[in-house]
């Protein structure tokens, strides 16, 4: 079923620190915003990949983790209420002969927008898939990528891949389901884990009670009849080759950025990256700007900060398009009463 239409002043494509900072320059400017990601999750690259690593070169904050950054952000937009759409792909991008811009998603949402921003970072993250034999044609079916609703897992043999604390989280919580999975294995290629050392005590615990089923190993093969996979072919570090019950496996590989429907939009590009003016970061497509790693000109650098300062400028050159008869000033948030009303501050 298609959603209904949404029209809105502005979409922006890419929940990460530079997309969240680019809502709430946009709110300065009285500009309403839909935000889109393909992940589950708001943070982008700055979660899934250094989520608890420090960041130190934020202007004003000494030392934060990636989801601590995240997290500040999602406080600073709070006052412009921005619209989050997750889990979803931006698939089509095309203009209306009213100048306005048609977004479509890999969900069957359809936006209709003065001007869009991508701040897709390095592109949208996508879960790696199992690639032994066996794996493609049971995707989605007996090998996900997520854990989802785990109640669908009551009473059958379970094997979460991984050694990330996604993997970890998802053991866990699938030994605590009532109903429960008949056994639930978690499994890596070596014994060691990447996760927060209370988890991993706790993922420790689990296997010393004989809740939790630890295997080291690597896949070789998933075996299936009729379309229903019944074990999983592991070689053991020792050379040995085991079959172990299985009628799901959890496939926590991690998650690489693909440019995907981006590169189809028609937007000028230099390797990947969206070409943009320094003036306001649009691209080629009057009312489309670029701002974050996504985008490129000479002196780039593919940094947060800087990724910040083109998301004010995109902001200062989109409000010329979302408020064309208002005359854009600069103002500053110390001094200013329109900008404290949008803040909520008065």
């Amino acid at each position: 079923m298609t959603a209904a239409m949404i029209e809105t002043d502005a979409v922006i494509v890419g929940a990460g620190p530079v997309g969240l900072f680019q809502a709430f320059q946009l709110g300065l400017q009285d500009i309403h915003c839909h935000i889109i990601d393909a992940l589950p999750h708001v943070g982008g690259q700055c979660v899934e990949l250094y989520a608890d690593k420090p960041i130190y070169d934020i202007p004003g904050i000494p030392v934060c983790t990636g989801r601590e950054l995240v997290a500040q952000l999602q406080t600073q937009i709070q006052p412009f209420a921005p619209t989050f759409h997750l889990h979803q792909e931006v698939t089509e991008v095309t203009r209306l002969d009213d100048g306005r811009i048609s977004v479509r998603t890999s969900a069957q949402q359809h936006f209709i927008c003065k001007v869009l921003f991508i701040a897709a970072g390095v592109g949208a993250f996508q879960a790696r898939k199992l690639s032994v034999e066996g794996a493609a044609e049971l995707e989605g079916t007996h090998v996900h990528d997520r854990l989802g609703d785990a109640s669908r897992f009551a009473g059958q043999d379970v094997v979460v891949m991984g050694g990330e604390e996604s993997a970890v989280t998802a053991a866990l919580k699938l030994t605590l389901e009532a109903p429960a999975p008949r056994s639930v294995t978690l499994m890596h290629r070596r014994d060691v884990f990447a996760a927060d050392p209370v988890l991993l005590q706790a993922m420790r615990d689990a296997v010393a009670s004989g809740k939790l089923q630890l295997q080291i190993g690597q896949p070789t093969a998933l075996l299936s009849s009729a379309q229903h996979l019944h074990a999983l072919q592991v070689a053991t570090p020792d050379g040995q080759t085991i079959e172990r019950p299985a009628q799901h496996v959890l496939a926590f590989l991690g998650l690489s950025p693909k440019l995907g429907p981006i590169a189809h939009w028609g937007l000028a590009m230099e390797r990947k990256q969206l070409v943009v003016n320094t003036q306001n970061f649009a691209t080629d497509m009057p009312g489309i700007f670029a701002v974050g790693d996504i985008n490129t000109y000479a002196g780039k650098k593919k940094l947060i900060l800087c990724g910040f300062h083109e998301a004010t400028l995109a902001a200062f050159g989109a409000a010329d398009i979302v408020h064309p008869t208002r005359k854009t000033l600069l103002q500053y948030t110390t001094t200013s009463t329109e900008l404290h009303h949008r803040l909520g501050l008065v």
